[in-house]
């Protein structure tokens, strides 16, 4: 996506949370609804860059914590709350990488930056989709591909036969792909 297309995309976005951002400068109780709102994009851009889940939930964890203690001194600068998020994000993955003894990790450009923000704003969208599902497709999608167990062991925890649980996963998948490719909005 051009760089232009995003901001302009962005701006409307902006609207809307600058409120929620005032609110959460004010009364820090109400971070709740920015935490919300951009929990499963900086989770995906961390994940897309750590791998590992647990460090993952770790570092996202230590982003929101922070964003949190420093809400109050968040300005607008021309660029959206979910670029201060990423930015702090992509600090706790430089210090890991330093606090590990890995070699530290090589500043990206910015059209991986920025690709790194896409994927995560997609993979965001995917997430709301499948929380969206029915709870019995959403926990077999849940077990099959985020915990990785295999049919067996998802129909085991479920209750239900194996061939349930794929009758289950198929539907599920055909719903998310019919409303990601625009068919169901």
């Amino acid at each position: 996506m051009p760089r232009g297309r995003h901001l302009r995309q962005s701006q409307t976005d902006w609207a809307k949370e600058r409120p929620l951002i005032e609110a959460a400068q004010r009364d820090p109780t109400r971070f709740g609804d920015l935490y919300d709102s951009h929990f499963d994009r900086v989770y995906a851009y961390v994940a897309r860059r750590v791998g590992d889940r647990t460090e993952t939930e770790d570092l996202v964890s230590d982003v929101f914590h922070q964003a949190l203690a420093n809400v109050r001194r968040f300005e607008w600068r021309g660029a959206p709350f979910s670029a201060w998020l990423y930015r702090i994000a992509a600090n706790k993955i430089a210090d890991r990488s330093e606090r590990i003894g890995r070699e530290r990790a090589i500043q990206p450009s910015p059209e991986i930056e920025e690709a790194d923000q896409e994927v995560a704003h997609d993979c965001a969208k995917v997430f709301a989709l499948v929380r969206d599902l029915p709870e019995d497709q959403r926990k077999v999608l849940e077990l099959r591909f985020v915990e990785e167990k295999s049919t067996r062991e998802v129909a085991e925890a479920l209750g239900r036969s194996e061939g349930a649980i794929k009758q289950l996963q198929f539907r599920a998948l055909e719903s998310l792909r019919a409303r990601i490719g625009g068919k169901h909005g």
